[in-house]
């Protein structure tokens, strides 16, 4: 695959994951996992949730280095990029998604549903360009790629931990939790379980 080409398939992979948290944020139902630190954020500091997302962007990408070490690539330093990117993205999707907000809870269960597809499948786009990665997601290839475990499986661990430490500092700092509901647990499942499927998929069509 020629270097345009990866670009182009991960410029939309981003675009797709954005639109994914987005989605799944404005069902009220809270936020995605990978989103809930930044979202939790816009409640304590009067940032948005783009740029509170690129702040927490920075943040994994500094756990990626301790992780890697000096199997951490140069080009790797481009995440930075991609995280002001992201942010714009994110905001951008929170008002494309907003004419779709109900208050059904049936179909806000639906849109969860969507949301969360959409976000797995551009993480597989991601993998697939195999070009840069939104922190978030460097992070757990950090951690796969380390460690030998597979991908789809740290993403729901990961997406876990998120939930909670999101919690931990809602509570600490707002004395109530704020930016998570059922359908962060549900996300928490959702998206790592697509990204596992997707990929399969994804597999066994190339062979």
């Amino acid at each position: 695959m020629n270097i345009f080409k990866k670009i182009i398939i991960f410029v939309l992979a981003i675009f797709l994951c954005a639109l994914g948290i987005a989605v799944s944020t404005q069902t009220e139902l809270g936020t995605t996992p990978i989103s809930t630190l930044p979202y939790v954020l816009t409640f304590i500091a009067p940032l948005s949730f783009g740029v509170s997302t690129a702040i927490i962007c920075a943040v994994f990408m500094l756990l990626q280095i301790l992780i890697l070490k000096n199997n951490f690539k140069l080009v790797e330093y481009l995440q930075m990029a991609v995280a002001v990117c992201f942010g714009l993205f994110i905001d951008i999707g929170m008002r494309l998604a907003e004419p779709f907000k109900s208050g059904i809870y049936a179909c806000n269960i639906i849109m969860l549903v969507v949301g969360s597809a959409i976000l797995a499948f551009g993480i597989c786009l991601e993998c697939h360009a195999d070009f840069l990665y939104v922190p978030g997601e460097g992070l757990v290839r950090a951690v796969s790629s380390k460690y030998g475990f597979e991908f789809g499986k740290i993403k729901v661990l990961f997406d876990l931990l998120l939930c909670f430490l999101s919690a931990v500092l809602s509570i600490a700092v707002l004395h109530e939790i704020h930016g998570l509901g059922e359908g962060t647990v549900m996300s928490a499942v959702l998206v790592g379980t697509f990204v596992y499927l997707f990929r399969r998929i994804w597999f066994l069509h190339a062979k």
